[in-house]
């Protein structure tokens, strides 16, 4: 495989631009306008504990040598250890891996597991590598972070263009590095090697599971109900497939390179052979997309043969005139210049941090209900918890088990929210980012604040 370092890294891309991280500390002031809490725990949730750096060496398979800028971010240990994935992307960037790692301290915090917020990155185009390649980088990248990561430190967990295979790999570095089996130093493994069930399909299903409390409670006809997909690798696809089940029209998903609309529905199990169909043995990324070939005519196509399938952009998704649109692909697809034109009366936030903080109030005057991303979303990293629970106590639990445990969750996370955002009468991101504010406080707050440490405090007090 030829290629030159310049075709799998960009190491020269300067950031995101009005730095992401910067934005994302906005929901932490207004959820402290909520919530009565010591000024100090605000200050320490505005740095993260620990940011590495690190440039890991990948030899490839002609010879060539690139070197490749890798993060891993620990923002917050408090409420126990860190948690988050790790992307392999060539726009992976500094304040993108705090941004993320910060949402997911949240993240942790409003479903009530015992984790904080952590998350890495290695800025690379992983389509572009071979399998041997990326086992090298993989465990390229354990060693790189074995001095931070482990079972009760930072415990990572796949992200956008990682997968079990690439966990897998991880793992076994790690336990050579630390000179035993550590299992639970990640999640989101094989089966085989420590996975959990429920594992593959957990965030789509989280993000069911609250859709599902919102067709409760607007008593929603689920056939009635037309929704839009931005983005349709494993959570999409899953979310997807669920919802399709349940009788949602799914009018319209799309991947990295567009889209594809069909008014009366698409067949999504048949969407989702054709990308799994694409996918390499050697790296399990797909070569396939959604929109590959529409009006083919095909019976086993996905339009099923219609003609009334047509292309069309991730822009253009996100303007469609449905009933609920799910962005489940990068940061910042909801944005100042194109909320004005979003259609749907209802988001829910698959993706991490899809709708900046000024499209958001914008979405509000409109009377757009957003369900924000730490709730949303947060199907993933609940049921890695799990996976770390019955790594730690040598169990398995059955998958019946782990969808029982994860709805329970979801569900209680859900209304917990929700009757946030009655009480105050917020957006349902302001209420929970409120949550998980307080859930982090009380952790910080039981050793002791300025209030407690103060001078001025009588003795009597104590």
């Amino acid at each position: 495989m030829e290629q030159t370092p310049a075709t799998i890294s960009d190491p020269t891309r300067t950031g995101t631009p009005g730095d992401i991280f910067t934005a994302a500390l906005t929901r932490l002031d207004e959820a402290a306008k909520l919530v009565g809490v010591d000024d100090e725990i605000l200050t320490r949730l505005r740095r993260p504990k620990r940011v590495v750096q690190a440039t890991i060496p990948l030899r490839l398979d002609d010879g060539t040598l690139c070197c490749l800028p890798a993060y891993r971010v620990q923002h917050d240990d408090s409420r126990g250890p860190c948690k988050g994935g790790i992307r392999f992307h060539p726009a992976v960037d500094l304040a993108e891996v705090q941004a993320l790692a910060f949402w997911m301290t949240f993240k942790c915090a409003v479903v009530g597991i015992p984790f904080g917020g952590g998350k890495g990155g290695v800025v690379v185009d992983p389509k572009r590598l071979s399998g041997a390649e990326l086992e090298r980088l993989s465990r390229g990248y354990a060693r790189a972070m074995a001095d931070v990561i482990g079972p009760t430190r930072d415990v990572p967990a796949p992200d956008v263009y990682t997968n079990a295979m690439i966990m897998g790999w991880m793992m076994d570095e790690y336990s050579e590095c630390h000179r035993g089996r550590e299992p639970a130093v990640i999640t989101g493994k094989p089966i085989a090697l420590g996975g959990s069930l429920g594992r593959e399909d957990a965030t789509g299903r989280g993000a069911y599971y609250c859709i599902k409390e919102l067709e409760n409670q607007r008593g929603w006809t689920p056939s009635t109900i037309r929704v839009a997909i931005q983005g349709f690798g494993n959570a999409g696809q899953h979310v997807a497939r669920l919802l399709q089940a349940d009788g949602y029209r799914i009018v319209a998903v799309s991947d990295s390179r567009g889209g594809v609309a069909r008014l009366e529905g698409l067949d999504v199990p048949a969407l989702i052979e054709k990308k799994l169909g694409g996918r390499s043995l050697a790296t399990g990324y797909s070569s396939k997309s959604v929109c590959d070939c529409p009006h083919c005519g095909s019976s086993s196509c996905s339009c099923g043969g219609a003609r009334d399938e047509r292309l069309i952009s991730n822009a253009e998704l996100l303007e469609l005139d449905v009933d609920l649109l799910i962005p489940a692909a990068l940061e910042e697809q909801l944005t100042e210049e194109n909320a004005d034109r979003i259609r749907a009366r209802t988001v829910v936030e698959v993706a991490n941090g899809p709708t900046t903080p000024m499209a958001d109030l914008i979405l509000e005057k409109r009377g757009v209900q957003v369900v924000p991303d730490i709730l949303a979303n947060a199907g993933g990293v609940t049921v890695s918890y799990f996976e770390w629970a019955q790594n730690r106590a040598g169990l398995q639990w059955s998958e019946p088990e782990v969808h029982a445990r994860l709805r329970e969750t979801m569900t209680r996370a859900f209304g917990s929210v929700m009757d946030m955002s009655k009480r105050k009468r917020v957006p349902l991101r302001a209420a929970a980012y409120a949550c998980g504010l307080t859930a982090i406080s009380e952790a910080i707050s039981a050793s002791g604040t300025q209030s407690y440490f103060s001078p001025t405090r009588s003795r009597r007090e104590t």
